[in-house]
C-alpha cells in the first residue's frame, strides 16, 4: 500500500471500466472513499469492500471535500454537475475524469469556481489495465495551488501525474492522444493484416513491429488481444468515434484542416454500422478480415492485458525544458 494523506473525504461518480478501477486504487490505498453510480451492483460491491454509498450526486457533493466524476459523456457530466451544484461552495473540489470537450469542461467548471469552488479536468491514459494497478498516468489542467493539494491522492490513482495548465487543457491533451492511439490501432490492423496476405508468419510479424521503429504502446498491448483473438481492451467503437470526434471538434475551433482524423471517423463510423456500437474497438480489424478472407490470429497471445508493473507511488512528471514548479513559487 501507498502511504498518502489521508484526510481528504472524496466521492466518486461512475463506476464503468475505467472509472471503478481508478475508485478501487483510492480505496485500495485508504482514501476516504465514498462512491456513487447508476448501477447498485457495483456500488454494493464496492461497499462491501468497505466504501461508504451514495444515494446521489448531490449527497457526495455535500459530505466530501472533493467528487470525482468518470463518466461515458459529456451529456452525463452534465446531468451530474446539475445535482451537485447547489451543494458546491468554497473549498469543495470537482474533478472531471471523464474524456470530455474542453469547452463543455471549461462550462461546467466556470459554475462551480463562481460558487467559490475549484474545478479540475484529469482525464487518465494508458489503458484499463494500467488503472487497475495505480500505474495509469493522469493529465491534470487546473490553478497550481489546486494541483498541489490535491496531488497526493492523484498519485494513489496514477503512477505518472502531469500538470499540463489551465482547466480544459488536459481534456485537450486526452482527445489528442486518444486520437494518436486510434490512428495507431487501425495502422496495426492494417499492417497485420498486410502481413498474412503476404504470406508472413504473424507472431515474427507482431515481434518485427515490436523491436522496430514501427513500434507504439498501441501496437504492444492492442495488437495482442487482436492476434488472441479475444479483442477485448474493454473500450468499444462507439466511445472511440466520440473521442476522435472530440479532437476534430478541438481542430475546427483552432481552424486546423485535418486529413487524417476525417478518415478514421469515416472508418468508425462504418465498424459501428457493421458490428454495432458496443462492439470492442480492436475488432475494427475485421472490416479488413471479412474484404480479405483472411483469419488474424496467432498463438502464444494474452486474452486480455495485465500490467507487470508493480504498483509504486506516483510523482509529478515536469515537461521537458519546464523548471520545477509549485505553489510556494
Amino acid at each position: 500500500m501507498r502511504t498518502r494523506e489521508r484526510a481528504m473525504k472524496v466521492g466518486f461518480i461512475g463506476l464503468g471500466n475505467v472509472g471503478g478501477k481508478l475508485a478501487g486504487s483510492l480505496l485500495r490505498n485508504g482514501i476516504d472513499l465514498t462512491v456513487c453510480d447508476l448501477d447498485r451492483d457495483k456500488v454494493e460491491a464496492f461497499a462491501r469492500e468497505g466504501a461508504k454509498t451514495g444515494t446521489n450526486p448531490a449527497q457526495l457533493m455535500r459530505n466530501c471535500d472533493a467528487v470525482i466524476t468518470c463518466l461515458p459523456s459529456p451529456a452525463a457530466s452534465d446531468a451530474v454537475m446539475r445535482q451537485m451544484l447547489p451543494e458546491i461552495s468554497p473549498k469543495k473540489i470537482w474533478m472531471e475524469m471523464s474524456t470530455t470537450d474542453e469547452a463543455e469542461v471549461k462550462r461546467l467548471g466556470a459554475m462551480v469556481i463562481e460558487r467559490g469552488g475549484a474545478a479540475v479536468d484529469c482525464p487518465v491514459s494508458g489503458g484499463c489495465h494500467r488503472a487497475a494497478t495505480g500505474n495509469i498516468s493522469i493529465f491534470v489542467g487546473c490553478d497550481r495551488n489546486t494541483f498541489d493539494h490535491i496531488l497526493p491522492f492523484l498519485t494513489t490513482m496514477g503512477r505518472r501525474v502531469l500538470h499540463t495548465g489551465e482547466l480544459g487543457s488536459a481534456s485537450v491533451l486526452k482527445v489528442l492522444t486518444n486520437y494518436l492511439a486510434t490512428a495507431n490501432l487501425v495502422t496495426c490492423c492494417e499492417a497485420l493484416v498486410v502481413a498474412k496476405a503476404a504470406g508472413m508468419d504473424l507472431n515474427t510479424a507482431y515481434e518485427a513491429m515490436k523491436i522496430s521503429s514501427g513500434t507504439s504502446f498501441v501496437h504492444e498491448t492492442e495488437s495482442q488481444v487482436i492476434l488472441n483473438g479475444s479483442r477485448d481492451i474493454s473500450f468499444t467503437m462507439d466511445l472511440v468515434k466520440k473521442d476522435i470526434g472530440l479532437f476534430q471538434e478541438v481542430a475546427d475551433r483552432a481552424g486546423v484542416p485535418l486529413e487524417i482524423n476525417p478518415v478514421l471517423i469515416d472508418i468508425f463510423q462504418d465498424g459501428i454500422d457493421r458490428f454495432g456500437p458496443r462492439e470492442l474497438s480492436p475488432n475494427i480489424i475485421r472490416r479488413l478480415e471479412e474484404a480479405t478472407g483472411l483469419d488474424i490470429q496467432a498463438p502464444g497471445f494474452p486474452p486480455e492485458m495485465l500490467d507487470d508493473e508493480p504498483e509504486e507511488p506516483g510523482y509529478e512528471v515536469i515537461p521537458q525544458g519546464h523548471p520545477r514548479k509549485s505553489a510556494a513559487g
